[in-house]
């Protein structure tokens, strides 16, 4: 199956956040099951030219009111040399920090026409090339016009057989712009209605996406259903309860070569669920480092996080409302804290750190320290609001550290709640999303640490033997894209 990958962002290259690991994770393992599959991005200020290979010839992309013209680079993906990303080269568009946009302007002004020049360009990358997909895959509302040119532009085209998936990896961003936007789309003025562009008098792209991609899928099964509920749909919930029947959820992969406790070079002594004896070592390694005692008695909670509303920051850090004191000051535990965010909780973690010897964090981002972290911690703490999919509790699990989690999204996917009375279970989970709920559940375990130590030994081994591969994920991305060449073109594959 020929298959093209769009998207704003794509490890090693380009990224903010886990969708650019899944992108890159599941266009490698569908190349190496034997499909044809291509990237493409844009290319961004920080991406070196010099490391590229330019494609012969301009490429012009009709984006906006006019026609514009690009260059367009390639190498292969790092580790699958018969992977190529392309690299959509305007320097008006993508030549500046930032993917998105950046701290003095989180959400750049003209990001419609940006994203608008990626979606055309694909189409225009394929025909340069005179290779036209089966599959136009697309990833979050960066990429969503891509469903909307393949449906009302293209497809009388070479296009005529390709049929098109989104992939929605977080619904709380949807690209919503004014209307006066519209123009920047490059796609007649019938559309804005006649494919449900318009979103209160202005546009959206990721509902434009859902509206006429073939496919829909998102990252797990439990947040496909709770995108179509009012809590967890953003608004759109109505729309994909309308097209409920193509929507689709699958739990991403994990990568088990980089997050491997037998073979990771971060952490000081490696391990496996048939010898854990270098977990041991991981947790002093973690106490010392963060200026802890090295108590090989007390439980130690990691937590790794981005410092945001959607992580449930407020529910553990907020003052005078946050449980985390409460935690610390009344449990014998201890806390190691990795992560950065909104500056009032990068500042209240500082405070409460001032306050109690059992909390120590680091203000920032490590890679080795978060692969410490995961390592040396009993467990990892998690509360999130609502969670798409969630890699760090895989990565938790895979580490022999049980995920204390709200049932929510892909945590509740992926993390098998305790069973007192067996001892069953990969993890601790609590439903609502209180400072009260979290003290408890994170209470639950502490206990089960100090009084149930069988069943937490059990737990680390059942943990650390479940298989988070994208193998499994990619089939049932494959079993999608089947059912939109069905759809969308008639086609039985």
């Amino acid at each position: 199956m020929k298959i093209l990958m769009v998207s704003a962002e794509v490890v090693p290259f380009a990224k903010t956040g886990g969708l650019a690991d899944a992108v890159s994770a599941l266009a490698v393992t569908l190349s190496k099951l034997g499909h044809d599959v291509k990237v493409v991005i844009p290319r961004y200020y920080k991406i070196d030219r010099s490391k590229l290979t330019l494609l012969e010839g301009p490429m012009a992309v009709a984006a906006g009111t006019s026609e514009t013209w690009t260059a367009v680079y390639t190498t292969p993906m790092p580790g699958c040399e018969k992977l190529p990303v392309y690299f959509i080269d305007h320097e008006q568009c993508f030549g500046r920090d930032g993917i998105y946009g950046t701290p003095d302007e989180t959400d750049f002004h003209d990001n419609p026409y940006r994203f608008s020049v990626l979606c055309h360009g694909a189409f225009q990358l394929c025909r340069k090339l005179n290779w036209y997909p089966d599959i136009m895959h697309v990833h979050d509302w960066s990429a969503a016009l891509v469903p909307v040119i393949l449906r009302h532009k293209c497809r009388s085209e070479a296009f005529a057989k390709t049929a098109s998936v989104i992939t929605i990896h977080n619904m709380g961003y949807q690209g919503q712009y004014g209307k006066d936007h519209f123009l920047d789309l490059g796609v007649p003025w019938e559309l804005y209605y006649g494919a449900n562009i318009e979103h209160h008098g202005g546009i959206n792209f990721l509902q434009a996406g859902i509206s006429n991609a073939d496919m829909i899928t998102t990252v797990s099964p439990t947040y496909a259903r709770e995108i179509q509920t009012a809590e967890g749909g953003f608004g759109l919930d109505g729309l994909l309860r309308v097209r409920a029947d193509a929507v689709r959820g699958i739990v991403n992969g994990a990568d088990t070569v980089r997050w491997n406790p037998a073979a990771d070079t971060f952490i000081p002594k490696t391990y496996s669920a048939d010898n854990m004896e270098g977990k041991a070592k991981c947790k002093a390694e973690l106490q010392a480092r963060m200026g802890l005692p090295v108590r090989p008695d007390v439980p130690l909670i990691g937590i790794v996080t981005r410092l945001v509303d959607q992580k449930g920051i407020g529910e553990l850090f907020g003052p005078s409302y946050g449980c985390m004191y409460n935690i610390c000051d009344r449990m014998d535990v201890q806390v190691a804290i990795l992560g950065n965010g909104e500056r009032w909780c990068e500042n209240e973690i500082l405070s409460l750190q001032s306050k109690l010897p059992n909390l120590r964090a680091h203000v920032g981002f490590d890679e080795g320290l978060s692969h410490l972290v995961e390592a040396g911690s009993d467990f990892f703490l998690m509360p999130s609001k609502y969670e798409p999919c969630g890699l760090n509790q895989m990565y938790s699990l895979l580490y022999g550290t049980l995920p204390i989690v709200r049932n929510t999204g892909g945590l509740a996917d992926t993390v098998q709640n305790y069973n007192e009375a067996t001892g069953e279970g990969t993890g601790f989970m609590f439903d609502q999303l209180t400072p009260g709920a979290i003290f408890d559940t994170v209470g639950w375990a502490v206990y089960a640490y100090y009084n149930k130590k069988d069943h937490i030994e059990a737990m680390k081994e059942r943990a650390m033997r479940q298989s988070f591969g994208w193998n499994v994920s990619a089939e049932g991305y494959l079993q999608v894209y089947r059912e939109a060449l069905q759809r969308g073109c008639g086609i039985m594959l």
